[in-house]
């Protein structure tokens, strides 16, 4: 299951992300690393961006970035 595909209210820890070079390094630099817990807080009325909490802070993430973190329930 990706981020992506997640509901709200749902928390989540991160098992992988699958993307590559720059964009793996600013997800990773937002402190979304394998292990952290991910609660998906909001969606924006069309469905991009959602806001998640993560490390005690809140964060606005597109669904394309999102579809590249997989995820454990």
């Amino acid at each position: 299951m990706t981020l992506k595909e997640a509901k709200i209210g749902q928390t989540l820890k991160v098992k992988k992300i699958t993307g590559e070079g720059a964009v793996k390094r600013r997800i990773m630099d937002m402190g979304i690393t394998k292990g952290t817990e991910i609660y998906i807080r909001k969606v924006a009325p069309l469905g991009d961006p959602l806001e998640i909490t993560v490390r005690g802070y809140e964060l606005s993430l597109r669904r394309a970035d999102a579809e590249l973190i997989e995820t454990d329930l």
